[in-house]
């Protein structure tokens, strides 16, 4: 039992041990780091919409038809730049519509969206850039295109704003960015971050089970001896 138990737990530590520290790693840093500051929570304004008045917006089957659409989803936004219908079309694409006028929400432009991630922020940086991506970068989690405001406090705070509506879609800093690199070496996911069930991670979770369980009976063994030596020691007068 020793033997057999010895040569398995060495050849698996070899095979996963490095994948057992990122593991380790990883979970120290997400059991370390509140999920609040990491999300960006504590740099979000306080202040709250006043209830929009529903009363004047028009439904989404009177925005659709007056656009020619005929979307699959709709959803209703409040933001500070107004109230919108967000239509979602049968190929997957989004129409933002001001939901009193009825008509395309105009883009926002780059004077606005500094404004509007102001109003969003709360902390001690000042916005010191914005940037208009025509395609969301990764780290939003989002698609299309984005409006970019970064922010010069200590986490370099960076708020993504949707050019239609004006509303902070996601929040991100360097501090994010640290917690999402652990994440990905947690999952061994490095393309989207969001798989922890692939082939790979199976299979070096399938190896650590026999690993830990041979590094158990290697410490019962080790402490059975180290009990009989214990009882074998005379004792000293």
């Amino acid at each position: 039992m020793l033997k057999w138990s010895l040569q398995l737990h060495k050849w698996l530590a070899l095979v996963v041990g490095v994948q057992v520290l990122f593991w380790v790693a990883g979970g120290v840093v997400m059991t370390a780091i509140p999920i609040e500051k990491v999300r960006g929570e504590h740099h979000k304004a306080t202040f709250q919409l006043p209830p929009p008045d529903l009363s004047v917006a028009k439904s989404p089957a009177e925005v659709a038809a007056a656009a020619g659409l005929a979307p699959t989803e709709a959803t209703l936004k409040s933001s500070l730049r107004g109230l919108y219908w967000i239509l979602k079309t049968p190929d997957g694409t989004t129409r933002a519509f001001d939901a009193v006028t009825g008509k395309a929400a105009p883009p926002v432009s780059e004077g606005e969206v500094r404004q509007l991630a102001g109003s969003a922020y709360e902390g001690a940086g000042k916005p010191v850039a914005v940037r208009y991506f025509s395609a969301a970068p990764q780290e939003t989690g989002r698609e299309g295109p984005m409006w970019r405001v970064d922010f010069d406090d200590a986490e370099r705070t960076a708020l993504y704003v949707s050019p239609d509506t004006g509303e902070v879609v996601s929040r991100r800093s360097n501090l994010w960015r640290f917690y999402d690199f652990f994440w990905r070496l947690h999952i061994l996911d490095f393309k989207d971050g969001e798989n922890f069930n692939h082939p790979l991670i199976i299979a070096l979770a399938v190896l650590t089970l026999p690993m830990v369980i041979t590094g158990w009976v290697l410490l019962v063994i080790r402490l059975g001896r180290d009990a009989k030596r214990l009882r074998r020691r005379p004792a000293v007068s």
